[in-house]
């Protein structure tokens, strides 16, 4: 197999551009081989047994499978996460939203959060290790999302205490927290249509999907209790879906919280809230 045979046979799924991106993702995260190795050659020169794994990964990606399910990684704030199709793969989206939260509470000392369906556990550990000073805890409703999500912290060396709790069961407990931080499932129904074969077909429909007829489910649910759980002074922060900014907005401020922000990401999306307890 050549290079050009592996991305181009792609084109049709993803596109040119696309296609040579994650042809290039799977030799560097998978193979080792940077693209100065694969312009001299390394793919043509591969031993016959690294071919037929290449061929077996390539099928894969044919079958739709995303890449980083493929080689089992995925980066996120320059750190690498073990994925698997029990849990989201990150998003960079998601990298603005831990860069906020960072931001915002490293002057307030120590912290007491809480990453509500945490998923790979990436939100989780990129703030326990970048904020060293705080206690970290990360729910979810999957023990296979926990279980994974343990393991990329015991392997980064993240403190961070893993329940099995789910947040619209009612039943939560007591706590008083500083930061609370969800990135939980938004996207409804009827915007399946527009979304990718590789998204639909293979990632955890319970961490992306909420009824047409109740967008908010996870939103309403998580901000009644930082309404009550929330020390004074602590903060809220959301991944949201743009299609429903203004309405979780507004939902949260009639929850009884305050200083309610909504900021664009990377791609000018309004893809992030905050909000803070006062009372």
């Amino acid at each position: 197999m050549t290079f050009r045979e592996l991305w181009c046979a792609l084109v049709p799924l993803y596109g040119k551009g696309e296609a040579r991106a994650v042809a290039d993702y799977l030799l560097e995260v998978y193979f080792g081989l940077s693209k100065a190795d694969v312009m001299c050659g390394a793919v043509e020169d591969m031993a016959p047994a690294y071919e037929s794994e290449l061929r077996l990964l390539q099928a894969r990606l044919l079958h739709g499978e995303p890449v980083q399910y493929v080689v089992g990684r995925a980066e996120f704030c320059g750190r690498w996460y073990s994925v698997c199709p029990g849990v989201l793969i990150p998003r960079p989206e998601t990298e603005e939203l831990c860069a906020l939260i960072a931001a915002d509470r490293m002057a307030h000392g120590r912290q007491n959060v809480l990453d509500i369906g945490t998923g790979s556990g990436c939100i989780a550990v990129t703030l326990a290790l970048d904020m060293p000073q705080s206690s970290v805890t990360a729910w979810d409703i999957s023990d296979e999302a926990l279980g994974v999500a343990a393991g990329n912290a015991r392997r980064l060396g993240a403190d961070v205490e893993f329940e099995h709790r789910d947040v619209l069961a009612g039943s939560l407990p007591d706590a008083a927290w500083d930061v609370i931080v969800s990135n939980p499932p938004y996207i409804c129904d009827k915007e399946k249509k527009d979304m990718s074969a590789n998204v639909l077909d293979h990632e955890p429909h319970a961490a992306l999907f909420v009824p047409d007829n109740d967008p908010l489910l996870f939103y309403r649910a998580i901000t009644h209790y930082a309404a009550r759980s929330l020390r004074r002074g602590g903060a809220l922060y959301f991944e949201l879906n743009p299609l429903y900014a203004d309405l979780t907005a507004g939902m949260v401020r009639q929850a009884g919280l305050s200083q309610v922000e909504i900021r664009e990401d990377m791609y000018g999306k309004r893809r992030m809230l905050k909000a803070v307890r006062e009372t």
